[in-house]
């Protein structure tokens, strides 16, 4: 489905943070797959691959959600999209090849490819983190078609207009899904740009409290999430980041963000997809 994407101008703009009225709207760019009958898995696909135009043929753009698949239901997800500065990429790569090197079985996020094949070439894993992340503002919840219309609406309605802000990641941070079934290495928001995303997610939440949709965390802790794994492996993840922050630290390496981005718009996405978690 179409974004409630506001048209905020490129990422290179140093205006200030003045209200807008942008050109934003809503349409429907529903997505639908058949279901498949079960298969033997296919090894992931070979690195040389990665060299083709693009190379995103080879990681999903489809949300992720954590509710089973019901014939008629789709898929609500609103998020704010982010994409990683050239710089803070390269820092990425060396950081996150450091701790696969110590925690194994780690893919990036909505990826085909495991870390551990990434971390071979530099250039390709900076490639892939050069895709799009996301800083949901409510969770990915079930809509059924006649609710559609409605929730968008509400949602176009409360969101088109948005002051500009900027938003600092300056903390490394391991998540666990709701049930445990998977870990997440996330750069966390916990300074600039909190206190508005925070704001954006109680619209969100009132929206959805009025279809009877779940509701955020009663705490938000607004993040991106970079590389996840299977089981709740948080211990060992956290080690191993905490491990790595030390010796920056003694380095004299260590910074007060990771990096910054400019809020840009925020998506709203209807989708029918496979069975996959959050």
């Amino acid at each position: 489905m179409e974004a409630l994407r506001a048209s905020y101008g490129d990422s290179s703009s140093d205006s200030d943070t003045d209200d807008l009225s942008p050109a934003s709207s809503i349409g429907e760019k529903s997505t639908s797959r058949k279901h498949e009958s079960e298969s033997i898995p296919l090894p992931p696909p070979p690195l040389l691959l990665l060299d083709s135009i693009g190379s995103t043929d080879f990681f999903s753009t489809e949300r992720v959600r954590n509710f089973p698949h019901v014939d008629g239901n789709y898929a609500l997800h609103v998020y704010i999209p982010v994409y990683i500065p050239v710089l803070a990429k390269k820092e990425m790569v060396c950081f996150l090849k450091r701790v696969e090197s110590v925690v194994p079985h780690l893919h990036l996020v909505e990826a085909d490819v495991p870390l551990n094949i990434l971390c071979k070439d530099d250039q390709k894993l900076e490639h892939a983190l050069g895709r799009e992340f996301h800083i949901s503002l409510g969770r990915s919840v079930p809509l059924r078609v006649h609710q559609i219309n409605s929730v968008v609406s509400m949602l176009r309605q409360k969101l088109q207009f948005q002051r500009r802000y900027v938003i600092d990641f300056n903390k490394w941070e391991v998540f666990v899904n709701d049930d445990c079934t998977r870990s997440f290495l996330s750069l966390e928001i916990t300074t600039s740009g909190l206190s508005e995303i925070s704001t954006q997610i109680d619209a969100v939440n009132e929206v959805y409290r009025l279809h009877n949709l779940p509701e955020f965390y009663k705490d938000p802790r607004p993040h991106i999430s970079l590389v996840w794994a299977l089981g709740d492996i948080r211990t060992s993840l956290k080690l191993a980041v905490d491990g790595e922050l030390r010796k920056l630290r003694a380095g004299g390496c260590a910074k007060n963000r990771i990096f910054t981005s400019k809020f840009c718009g925020i998506d709203c996405k209807v989708c029918i997809c496979n069975d996959i978690e959050a």
